[in-house]
């Protein structure tokens, strides 16, 4: 069955960001004329809610069951948050397009009771911080060794009620979900890091749009969708995570951008451990020839 026969199926999480994603491509295939519904599918990592991300066994526990729905017929077309996606597509499956770039920041979300100004970050000594990330972790500890890292399970909106009930001090989230969800952060103090300082999991703020290798039609649709600048920088970046051998729960951070002179520089960071030292490491080239397996290698002389 192609796209074309009839209405196309998408096949999401159900959190609400997942749901936004899934709309908001909803609303591009209707700027083509082209009708959509929704499967919504609960993930491995949706079920498994008392584990922190590097104690799940396996790749791709929010995207399986979804791409296994593109497998079996009973959608046309899988949205994903990029990052959450193993670097090799199953059998059978591609990617047809990758979306805008949403904001790649992470950010820190600080209860206003705990806020100590002064102090690098304006955290306490010994604040808890939230995140199930090792790689927010390595890099927080990279720059405050004192704060106490607390693991955090749960959708954007869980976290942040998680934040005002009081169990952390803060928690970090990408900036990207804040955005798209329009969420009220008022009675937080928030701060920004920047991606070249403080590095975003590779692909972070960009959705990736997965269907069928011979469903000839609905890759046609995705094309038209596709953002090749944004794959352009995405591809180092998840390059660089393949050649790792990792998945989400890597101690690593990639992140590649075209300057406005039209060269394209791409920033690593990596730990082994996240309370082991973090490696840092940034390159600038004319074109991404061989960017990424230039960025690997500098991570691991270091």
């Amino acid at each position: 069955m192609s796209a074309i026969e009839k209405s196309v199926i998408i096949a999401t999480r159900g959190s609400e960001l997942a749901l936004w994603q899934a709309h908001f491509l909803q609303a591009e295939l209707k700027n083509q004329g082209i009708d959509s519904t929704l499967n919504i599918i609960k993930t491995k990592g949706d079920k498994i809610q008392d584990l922190s991300f590097d104690k799940i066994e396996g790749k791709g526990f929010f995207t399986k069951e979804i791409e296994d729905a593109l497998l079996d017929g009973s959608a046309h077309i899988a949205v994903h948050s990029m990052k959450d996606l193993p670097t090799d597509n199953p059998e059978g499956l591609v990617i047809g397009a990758v979306s805008y770039r949403e904001d790649a920041r992470d950010c820190l979300l600080i209860n206003k009771t705990s806020v100590a100004e002064g102090q690098v970050l304006k955290l306490q000594n010994g604040a808890v911080i939230g995140t199930s990330s090792s790689r927010r972790k390595a890099q927080m500890l990279h720059l405050r060794n004192d704060l106490v890292m607390k693991d955090i399970r749960g959708n954007v909106p869980t976290r942040i009620q998680k934040l005002r009930d009081g169990h952390y001090d803060g928690i970090l989230l990408a900036a990207a979900g804040v955005t798209r969800l329009a969420l009220d952060l008022s009675d937080f103090e928030v701060i920004y890091f920047h991606p070249r300082e403080f590095t975003p999991a590779p692909s972070q703020g960009v959705l990736a749009f997965q269907c069928r290798a011979e469903d000839v039609e609905t890759r046609k649709i995705l094309a038209k969708l596709h953002h090749s600048d944004v794959s352009s920088c995405t591809n180092v970046e998840r390059k660089v995570l393949k050649m790792m051998g990792g998945g989400c729960h890597m101690p690593l951070g990639v992140y590649c951008e075209k300057d406005s002179a039209g060269n394209y520089r791409a920033y690593g960071s990596m730990a082994h451990h996240v309370d082991e030292p973090l490696t840092k490491v940034s390159i600038a080239q004319t074109t991404t020839d061989q960017l990424a397996e230039n960025l690997f290698n500098a991570l691991n002389k270091k």
